[in-house]
């Protein structure tokens, strides 16, 4: 399971005086702690897989955000703590679909569906339900209008 193995790296990274992977370790089980109670479970409980992905997802999400909006803001030091993060975070998540990959899909769910570009707030949903959460969603986005464009 996800979540154990996560806690068990921990006692590694503590070993290893990695500061950066221990803090995100740290993070994503109190992310975990949180869903569970969030979920009615005990705080000790491990959360299943893809409820531990949902959490991961979250946390990758936050940093990526947050990594722009540093830049933004002209901050380029935090924004780079942010990325190596990001980093550590990513090592969780299952494999991402390629480009090409989400172009098949895009291009079959765009004649299943008979998509135009009124509709793409529906065929987005259709392809990340196909692609079962492997591609990121402002990849599918804008691979979807590039096509339809």
């Amino acid at each position: 399971m996800l979540h154990e193995k996560i806690k068990s790296e921990m006692k590694d990274a503590m070993k290893a005086k990695d500061a950066v992977r221990l803090s995100v370790i740290r993070g994503l089980l109190s992310a975990f702690t949180n869903e569970a109670v969030a979920k009615g479970k005990k705080p000790d409980e491990f959360l299943t897989d893809d409820e531990a992905l949902a959490v991961i997802k979250r946390a990758s999400n936050q940093r990526k955000d947050a990594s722009t909006q540093y830049r933004a803001g002209g901050r380029e030091d935090l924004a780079v703590n942010e990325e190596a993060e990001l980093v550590i975070i990513q090592t969780y998540l299952p494999a991402q679909m390629s480009t090409e990959d989400i172009k098949k899909i895009v291009a079959e769910k765009i004649a299943e569906l008979g998509a135009d570009k009124s509709k793409i707030g529906q065929l987005i949903g259709a392809i990340i339900k196909a692609t079962g959460g492997q591609a990121d969603g402002g990849e599918v986005k804008r691979i979807a209008e590039e096509m339809l464009g």
